[in-house]
């Protein structure tokens, strides 16, 4: 009788250790499977210099009517996706609006166009990312127009401040950026670019990689030829600005690749692709 209790007593045990043993394995499997995945991706990316994929939304969120009304009247990239590119960029769109502290100053009331057209910069610069929420970016703080600036005690048009984890702009420079499309000046694109940067020199995930990689190539490219540095002095296609240092080098180049691609192609086609790989963005012709 005591044996026969013994037994019933055991039973349970046994069955939670090969539960636990179970449970062991299969995290053990994803945590080997996990970097697996990292590491042969990265040869990918050094080989094919992109992401195995970049969309991977099972589920996607979509913008009410009168946010995708804006995006169709203000946005004219978004008129250039296919339908399927639309829905990604309706679902990374929400994500990014849910991710974020929108604040206004001096009375600004955030309305809905502010949010969507601030939030479409961002999700066109990262559309080629796989993680593109700019985890170094908590919160967006929009002034009706420039602003005075404490620490640098001056007026600003906008900033990406990464202690702040802010990114600053002034509501009439942006709207500005865009209703003149062609003078390779766009305040949200700049901007963005910077938090773009930062984040890429804190993540580790395979976009971040690609983007500051590609980068040190275009810079390593540079050294090697001076005669293209030269001429990207030269023929003032980038503006002065440009070469204040590298971070600003960089806004400018992307801005330059959104604003006039066929003309930055033209000019400077490896650099072009240099820039085209940093942001894997094989999107609406660019």
């Amino acid at each position: 009788m005591n044996l026969l209790f013994s037994q019933v007593l055991q039973e349970p045990v046994g069955i939670q250790s090969e539960v636990f043993s179970l449970i062991f394995y299969i995290g053990m499997a994803t945590i080997i499977g996990y970097h697996s995945f990292k590491f042969l991706e990265q040869v990918y990316a050094r080989r094919k210099l992109k992401p195995f994929f970049v969309f991977n939304h099972l589920f996607k969120r979509k913008l009410n009517k009168n946010q995708i009304n804006i995006l169709e009247d203000q946005f004219d990239f978004y008129n250039k996706l296919t339908n399927e590119e639309k829905r990604n960029f309706h679902h990374r769109m929400v994500c990014f609006i849910r991710d974020k502290k929108f604040v206004g100053r001096e009375g600004l009331q955030i309305t809905d166009e502010i949010k969507v057209l601030v939030s479409a910069t961002a999700v066109m610069l990262t559309f080629g990312f796989r993680k593109y929420l700019i985890k170094t970016l908590d919160f967006i703080i929009i002034y009706p127009s420039q602003y005075y600036s404490k620490q640098s005690q001056q007026n600003h048009k906008g900033e990406y401040n990464p202690k702040l984890r802010s990114l600053v702009l002034s509501w009439e420079d942006f709207i500005e950026g865009y209703n003149i499309g062609n003078d390779n000046l766009n305040l949200g694109i700049h901007e963005v670019a910077h938090a773009m940067h930062f984040n890429s020199l804190k993540e580790n995930d395979i976009s971040a990689y690609l983007f500051k990689n590609r980068f040190l190539d275009l810079t390593d490219f540079l050294q090697k030829n001076p005669e293209v540095r030269a001429k990207l002095i030269n023929t003032k296609y980038f503006r002065a600005y440009a070469f204040t240092n590298h971070f600003e080098f960089l806004s400018v180049l992307i801005e330059c690749f959104f604003e006039t691609p066929k003309e930055f192609k033209t000019h400077f086609p490896k650099v072009y692709k240099y820039v085209q790989q940093m942001l894997n963005f094989n999107f609406a012709n660019y």
